[in-house]
């Protein structure tokens, strides 16, 4: 076959809808058409189709072309996405058969975040599904605007015309709500190839154009963003005589001598050249990989964003944003993330969900987290400003991922809308009395101390005698225990995960000001999740945090019951009991571990206090432990 007219452009498309409606087989179907089956893989094709189908003579089966894992061609669905490349005369394709049923749409996500148009099949017999729809939507969330609507099986409903008017009507009325600009229909029989790559006599009442033809013909030019953006992925430095900031381009243009700013900082200079592999340009372009230069040393690195001097991106660390969670654990509020935007890491809280979405009707819903799969419109806030533009302008810029710091599981992927005006209005107000100067004045170094453990394990009576302790040494504290505080600042709070993330991140948030203030804060709070521990840990200086593990077994603990918690919580009367209905993720390396068999409180808290009294140093130019 001819090479591809490379001024066709390459098109990447993908194949969704619901589960059997013969994706694998379309895709395989065009393959075979476009001549890209070599006679090898032919003849394993027609030895692998006789054998799973003796009692259909031996007709090739298409779909394990694309079905490559043994679980795919067993149950004769897709799983994962199957990635093809082929090419006709006219140009080449990448495309992506994405898996059909509802558990793995986050399979399809993925294969949707990189195409410039979808390929959504419908069975005639069933019309539009729900899954049909939940594909379309993201399809639209992800920024496809070309769809190819193709009705397969339409010899199974007597190769009706008015079957298949019924659901393009229907499927077109759908696109239009989606905000879908352009939609392509046509009738298919994918197994004997009618309307994939040749025109079919069985549906002679269709006269447009074959699937290959209207993929040949798709527009694959994509939206080009006017403003100069380029992410940069690393500094180049071979050696002391060279240095440059490569990257790929992600908007518009720029050339030798334009003025330029690194963000999200201020910083200016003008590109002094622009160097690729194959020597030194005037003007680069989107998705071109270049090395830029600047006139003059600036503190630029990976992360950073090269933007036009004249119109630079906007810069904020608060957003409005759709997100998609592909997490097996649910999205809590305000649990600590990482998140990667181009090639920038920042850790991020999804701060509320204002609703989740229906993607079979686009209804609003009140929301508290989301599971796998679902849609959520949240805002969510950065411990540092990014630069950024609107997803709908810039996949590179606007597109994000969501990474579970325990695991590294990519758990979401999301898209900016904008970003809200509280980000750019409020700013760190400098104060000169610091945390320092206050901790001189006390004599102490400021600390948190944060107990964690089990109900009935001890905390709370062993945080008070450590705080008698400290206290008749001289030193300036304060306990916050996590009953007392669910009376008043958290008195809104339950006990679902969602509500003891955010108990957790709000006694961290007082104790953090708590130790600004000078003093040595004792925090007693099970705290069941590591996850919130660490991000607690996080809003210290190094040194300033001590976990203490109040290891007490669960047997002991409902012993002692002194609430009668336990009790209640084997009889049902209480839900998302830590030990119980609900998980205690343990430490994995406290500052302070504390065995408490067989000993009593007043050993454990001196155990506490002599730790802290021999580790502590004083700071320089101080004279004062702890």
């Amino acid at each position: 076959m001819a090479a591809p007219d490379a001024n066709q452009g390459l098109l990447r498309f993908i194949t969704c809808g619901s589960v059997d409606d013969g994706k694998s087989t379309l895709l395989g179907r065009l393959l075979y058409d476009a001549g890209m089956v070599p006679d090898d893989q032919l003849a394993a094709l027609e030895r692998d189709s006789r054998k799973l189908h003796a009692e259909a003579g031996g007709a090739l089966d298409f779909a394990l072309l694309t079905d490559g894992l043994d679980a795919e061609r067993e149950q004769g669905i897709t799983i994962d996405v199957a990635w093809r490349y082929f090419h006709t005369a006219r140009r080449s394709f990448i495309v992506a058969d994405c898996p059909g049923h509802e558990q793995y749409t986050r399979n399809m996500a993925t294969g949707a975040s990189n195409a410039d148009l979808a390929v959504v099949l419908v069975d005639a017999r069933k019309g539009l599904l729900p899954q049909t729809r939940r594909h379309t939507y993201i399809c639209s969330l992800l920024g496809i605007r070309q769809v190819v609507l193709a009705v397969n099986k339409m010899d199974l409903v007597g190769c009706d015309e008015a079957v298949y008017r019924e659901i393009t009507e229907a499927y077109r009325e759908l696109a239009r709500t989606l905000g879908i600009a352009r939609v392509d229909c046509l009738p298919v029989i994918a197994p004997g190839g009618d309307n994939v790559g040749e025109r079919s006599a069985r549906l002679s009442w269709y006269q447009g154009p074959t699937l290959l033809e209207l993929l040949e013909a798709a527009d694959a030019t994509p939206a080009r963003a006017d403003d100069f953006r380029m992410p940069v992925q690393w500094v180049n430095r071979p050696d002391q005589s060279f240095r440059g900031y490569a990257g790929t381009i992600c908007g518009g243009r720029v050339a030798r001598g334009d003025e330029v700013v690194v963000q999200p900082g201020v910083q200016r200079a003008r590109i002094e050249r622009i160097v690729t592999a194959g020597g030194d340009l005037e003007s680069a372009g989107e998705g071109q990989a270049v090395t830029l230069c600047f006139d003059r040393e600036l503190d630029a690195s990976r992360g950073d964003v090269i933007a036009d001097a004249l119109r630079p991106a906007p810069v904020a660390d608060q957003f409005a944003c759709h997100v998609v969670w592909l997490g097996d654990n649910a999205l809590l509020p305000n649990r600590i993330y990482a998140l990667k935007i181009g090639t920038r890491t920042v850790n991020a809280r999804v701060m509320s969900i204002k609703h989740k979405v229906d993607v079979n009707t686009q209804a609003k819903l009140a929301a508290r987290h989301l599971s796998l799969n679902e849609v959520g419109y949240c805002t969510i806030g950065l411990d540092e400003d990014i630069a950024f533009e609107p997803y709908a302008g810039n996949r590179t810029l606007g597109g994000f991922i969501l990474i579970d710091r325990q695991s590294n599981a990519t758990v979401a992927c999301g898209m900016l809308d904008f970003a809200l005006t509280r980000s750019a209005n409020v700013h760190w107000q400098h104060v000169d009395v610091d945390k320092s100067v206050r901790g001189t004045s006390m004599g102490q170094r400021p600390l948190c101390l944060w107990f964690t453990g089990l109900s009935g394990a001890g905390k709370s009576t062993i945080a008070n005698l450590v705080e008698k302790r400290l206290h008749a040494l001289g030193h300036h504290t304060y306990l916050l225990d996590g009953d007392n505080v669910r009376h008043g600042i958290n008195k809104d709070l339950g006990f679902t995960p969602e509500d003891r993330v955010e108990n957790i991140r709000r006694i961290g948030e007082v104790a953090h000001l708590m130790v600004d203030a000078g003093l040595i804060v004792l925090v007693s709070a099970i705290s069941p999740y590591r996850s919130e521990r660490r991000s607690v840990r996080e809003l210290f200086d190094a040194g300033e945090f001590v976990e203490v593990f109040v290891d007490t077994l669960l047997a002991e603990c409902e012993q002692r019951d002194p609430k009668g918690l336990y009790r209640k919580a084997r009889a049902g009367e209480i839900r998302n009991f830590t030990g119980i209905d609900a998980p205690y993720e343990q430490p994995e390396s406290p500052e302070v571990h504390l065995h408490t068999a067989g000993l009593r409180a007043e050993e454990l808290a001196e155990q506490v206090t002599a730790q802290l009294l021999g580790r502590a140093a004083a700071p320089a130019g101080g004279g004062y432990a702890i």
